[in-house]
């Protein structure tokens, strides 16, 4: 392992794994991953259902993986993609096709028709895109295009669906023949004896009762019993089908030799109260990755590309590099790239945090996914794919959850000696009984065996744990807290220091008139006023807001008899036969207004983290309109209960340090991380972990996503 650190040519994965039914499932593929050729290192999460491989692409790769996962007994959840293949002239052509894509690491089968002119390609969605496979395509001399659009289609999402439907019908089979056989115990147990009673205690009834609950409904654990067995260990599904059989055939064995204890309702209840087990923790499991389905959530699905002069509306997956894209008012951006043409006013906030939108012009970057509020540009893609800041933001995520915490790791190494331990008791009891307490008495013996084995079946284990889990995060629902996974619960208790996102969990999210500052004869009403009413044919967030609190006030709103919106300046107006400008430092400058004079006032309110925005009427400055994102009215009182039981809080923010000081400052906060990016504040929380602190994050759950999944407790509110 060390040498292939030396190399430093190490790639990390994320898997998609099903079938795994405890915490020694997910061991034991931990293990086989972890022995292949060319693996250094390997994380499977039970609760997420994922595992995070390091590796070395020279000596294995997905292929290898799904073999290895398939041998195990479980099942790689791959993305499927059908292509359409231009170009092929013989079968010479389709199978050099094949080849080639088989030859792609992140590709684990490839089937190219001729006839049809079509490609089949199953893949790892986290490391490769659909348009790399195109790419691929082009390269070879042919033309590849997509058929239908993969991004409607969530895999896991089916496969989720698919599991948890499964053990619905699993769970009502096993139920409506259970319970029969609970009412024959209940009644027996009471000693009364109806004519319902008797019939379902005759032997024959329960026989034909119980076999579909042990062999149809209880089928899967014999499979994930053999698949465990077959590869040299044990899980609870083992367990399950020792102390189930040892039941249900010790029943058998009694009918036929006449003994009237028969044990079916014990194999058939234990089934069904197993399966209720597994069919909650399937649904407690579905929310792990919600996270990262909000974080897909926000790219769009087309992009509008312009390529042999003509625009065309173009699945996401079939943007290349190079490409130039239009992106109009209100629309997201969909890659990131390079503004050549045109100007605008981005809303950055799921990627910064900050409400406060950007001004952008020509040689500027644009990110994937932001929000484009004013004029229309065209940019050039410059990071497309796996490659964009939001794909990246994604990868930490699914890199987080696949991580395990130390209890968890324990949890797992105990799970691996648990089911070995269970059996060798349950024998060691059979013996102790069989030729020592009560030599030859075979009957009682089994008894006892099978009676160890039942009790230590992990139903309340598969019970007590997602219902708790459930009631957990429902609580936290109720009261406005969405909690990101069970370790996350469980580990509130300890934690010692809280990080607080700035944008959206202490502050409101949205920019807000704070000051109004007359510099003339004006007053503050009348200068409200007349910013208030040319601003209105204003779509600006700043401008809106001006607007906003004008009404709020009570003022009467008079439309501008002329109106220009000057882009990353402000605006010029005719209003009441004056003429106005209300914008930037720039915009008061360029139009000969001196400005100097109240320089003092306006570095006062930007060291409050306050935008400030100049007002003048006849090429007179006459006032100041400042806007911020104001503090919530409970935030100041949240800290002060947190600093009062002992925990440490921190603001984290992608907000200059001035603005960030002035935040902090105002509700009793001395702990700041300013200009901060969403990938960093994951690496800010790491260090603190590192540092010894147990670690809560709060945030809004998008762009602090990879902060709340790197902390040992994450808050999305």
């Amino acid at each position: 392992m060390s040498t292939l650190n030396e190399q430093n040519a190490l790639h990390s994965t994320s898997l998609k794994i099903s079938g795994m039914s405890c915490a020694a499932c997910a061991a034991r593929i931990e293990k086989g991953l972890a022995k292949l050729p060319g693996v250094a290192s390997a994380a499977v999460n039970f609760a997420s259902e994922k595992a995070v491989v390091s590796y070395d692409p020279a000596q294995v790769g997905l292929k290898e993986f799904a073999a290895k996962i398939e041998q195990l007994g479980f099942r790689l959840i791959l993305d499927k993609v059908e292509l359409k293949i231009t170009g092929m002239s013989c079968a010479a052509c389709s199978a050099r096709i094949e080849k080639a894509l088989l030859k792609m690491p992140a590709v684990a089968n490839a089937v190219v028709n001729l006839a049809a002119e079509k490609a089949n390609v199953e893949y790892n969605s986290a490391d490769l895109s659909i348009a790399e496979i195109q790419d691929k395509v082009k390269k070879l001399g042919f033309e590849a295009h997509n058929i239908e659009n993969q991004r409607d289609i969530d895999r896991e999402k089916v496969a989720r669906e698919a599991e948890i439907r499964g053990q619905r019908l699993r769970l009502l089979l096993s139920a409506l023949l259970s319970l029969p056989l609970l009412l024959a115990m209940l009644l027996h147990s009471l000693g009364i004896m109806t004519s319902v009673g008797k019939f379902f205690m005759d032997a024959t009834v329960q026989l034909v009762l119980a076999t579909p609950v042990q062999f149809i409904a209880g089928w899967p654990f014999y499979r994930g019993a053999y698949a465990a067995l077959r590869n040299g260990s044990a899980n609870m599904d083992v367990l399950v089908a020792m102390g189930t059989s040892a039941a249900y055939f010790f029943s058998i064995a009694n009918m036929l030799t006449g003994d009237p204890h028969l044990y079916f309702e014990t194999s058939a209840i234990l089934i069904t109260l197993i399966i209720f087990g597994k069919f909650l923790e399937a649904n407690a499991k579905g929310r792990t990755s919600e996270a990262i389905k909000a974080l897909m959530g926000l790219q769009p699905k087309t992009a509008r590309v312009i390529r042999g002069g003509a625009e065309l509306e173009l699945p996401i997956d079939d943007v290349v590099l190079n490409d130039v894209i239009v992106v109009r008012p209100g629309e997201k951006v969909p890659v990131d790239g390079i503004i050549l043409e045109g100007t605008s006013t981005l809303d950055e906030s799921m990627l910064t945090g900050e409400s406060i939108p950007v001004d952008k012009q020509v040689g500027d970057p644009v990110v994937g996914a932001t929000i484009n509020k004013l004029g229309a540009f065209k940019f050039r893609a410059t990071k497309v794919g796996k490659d964009t800041a939001l794909a990246q933001i994604v990868r930490i995520v699914e890199a987080a959850q696949g991580s395990k915490a130390p209890i968890q790791r324990f949890a797992d190494i105990v799970s691996g000696y648990f089911v070995p331990a269970v059996v060798s008791l349950a024998v060691i009891t059979f013996a102790a009984w069989y030729f020592i307490l009560d030599p030859g008495n075979f009957s009682r013996a089994l008894v006892n065996f099978t009676s160890v084995m039942v009790i230590a079946c992990p139903c309340a284990l598969g019970l007590a744990t997602p219902t708790s889990i459930m009631v957990g995060t429902g609580k936290g629902a109720e009261h406005g807290i969405l909690i990101k996974s069970a370790e996350h619960l469980e580990n509130a208790y300890r934690l010692n220091t809280i990080v607080l996102d700035k944008t959206g969990t202490i502050t409101k999210g949205k920019p807000e008139v704070t000051d109004i500052v007359p510099l003339a004869e004006l007053s503050a009403d009348e200068i409200l006023c007349i910013a208030a009413s040319v601003e209105k044919n204003s779509e600006h967030p700043l401008a809106q807001a001006i607007v906003k609190y004008g009404q709020e006030q009570g003022l009467t709103l008079t439309e501008p008899t002329s109106f220009l919106a000057i882009p990353g300046q402000g605006i010029k107006a005719d209003f009441a036969g004056q003429s106005i400008l209300v914008g930037t430092r720039r915009l008061m400058r360029e139009n000969g207004i001196e400005i100097e004079s109240c320089v003092g006032a306006v570095e006062t309110l930007e060291q409050q983290g306050k935008t400030v925005m100049f007002l003048a009427v006849d090429a007179a400055l006459a006032g100041l309109v400042a806007v911020a994102d104001t503090v919530k009215e409970s935030s100041a009182e949240a800290v002060a209960q947190l600093k009062s039981i002992g925990i440490e809080v921190w603001m984290i923010t992608g907000d200059n340090q001035r603005a960030a000081q002035a935040i902090a400052a105002s509700i009793g906060i001395t702990n700041v991380m300013a200009e901060v990016l969403p990938e960093h504040k994951a690496e800010k929380v790491a260090a603190m972990k590192k540092a010894g602190k147990i670690v809560a994050m709060v945030g809004d759950g998008i762009n602090d996503a990879p902060a709340l999944a790197t902390a040992d407790v994450g808050f999305a509110i």
